[in-house]
């Protein structure tokens, strides 16, 4: 029901909207809860048991989902509000932009100390081993890659899937976020949750840099960075949206930074931009809601198109049948015999 899942899928991201994301109760939090205990069961420094864990995560939240959508599937209301409160849950845009600009009033108050204490909310960098400038980089870059990954991301898998795609989506975000990591314990159990997540997030990061080139106040840039340095960038994903990011607000991201107790020397995106300022914070903040709308036209459009143009019998709607077979009778019909033959 394509319908449906627009009608749902703009509920959820008006939601989102309004209400951020609960301080309780939030059913990505709970995931989280169910993963990290699992985590603790099934852990050993081994790739297969992190792909079995992986396997187990992510595929045990999509046929929930799927079990779902198939019981509310008769009724449209059911279904809509069942697409809304996925992509609710699914779309983390709001709370972005409430923590990064948190963290920019710290700033621009001189409060060091507070702004240090609200970046972990963004991000898993060493706030104390960052001064000011570093601070409001860190979040400028945090707000480029999470457009992708708490907005775009899912709402292109909630297009193509459903809510099971919308659900699979932060599944597997979630799953790299907690495990995803090159730190001695978990560079080899999180190796199938780091590179699945490369391959989910692919399509979101290239819309998302192709938004930004499109809604950002200098296209040219965006593209002439995303196409110089995005490559460069050692997350196959983030590169593309930190590029159009640093070219569209005309900033220099990347390079040195804290992050898991280790140092990283990433290559420097837009190397001939000037260093973000705590103002960039902002900008950066609105240029992500700006791609969030058209992500979300994007989505429901390209949904709605493919249900248009695709046969009767696709995948995304399955026509009830023209006519039911008649039932078969245990007695003559008038004005026939019962014989073979009159």
């Amino acid at each position: 029901m394509p319908r449906a899942h627009t009608y749902g899928a703009v509920l959820g991201f008006v939601a989102d909207r309004a209400f951020g994301d609960p301080r309780r109760g939030h059913p990505v939090a709970a995931f989280g809860r169910i993963a990290g205990s699992l985590e603790r069961r099934l852990w050993r420094d081994h790739r297969g048991r992190g792909a079995l864990y992986t396997a187990l995560c992510v595929g045990g939240a999509v046929a929930g989902a799927a079990v779902a959508s198939r019981v509310v599937r008769s009724s449209t209301a059911a279904s809509v509000g069942l697409t809304a409160a996925a992509t609710w849950a699914a779309l983390g845009g709001t709370s972005l932009g409430r923590e990064a600009r948190a963290v920019g009033a710290a700033l621009e108050a001189g409060d060091l100390a507070g702004a240090r204490e609200r970046l972990p909310n963004l991000c898993g960098r060493d706030p104390q081993a960052l001064d000011g400038p570093q601070i409001a980089r860190a979040v400028v870059e945090s707000v480029a890659e999470n457009t992708s990954d708490a907005v775009v991301g899912a709402l292109v898998w909630g297009a193509v899937g459903g809510v099971p795609g919308l659900v699979g989506f932060r599944a597997v975000n979630t799953l790299d976020a907690m495990v995803g990591h090159r730190s001695a314990r978990l560079r080899r159990f999180g190796w199938a949750s780091a590179r699945l997540d490369d391959v989910v997030g692919w399509p979101g990061s290239r819309l998302t840099a192709a938004l930004v080139v499109l809604a950002g106040a200098d296209p040219r840039g965006a593209w002439q960075v995303w196409r110089v340095n995005g490559a460069a960038h050692p997350s196959p994903n983030a590169g593309p949206v930190e590029a159009s990011f640093a070219g569209a607000l005309g900033v220099r991201l990347g390079g040195t930074l804290a992050y898991g107790g280790r140092v990283e020397h990433r290559p420097v995106l837009g190397g001939g931009n000037r260093a973000v300022e705590v103002a960039d914070i902002e900008r950066a903040v609105r240029l992500s809601r700006r791609v969030s709308v058209l992500a979300l036209g994007v989505a429901v459009g390209g949904r709605l198109a493919w249900a248009v143009l695709s046969p009767p019998d696709s995948v995304w709607e399955v026509p009830p049948p023209r006519f039911a077979r008649p039932r078969r009778t245990a007695y003559p019909q008038p004005g026939r015999s019962k014989g073979r033959h009159a």
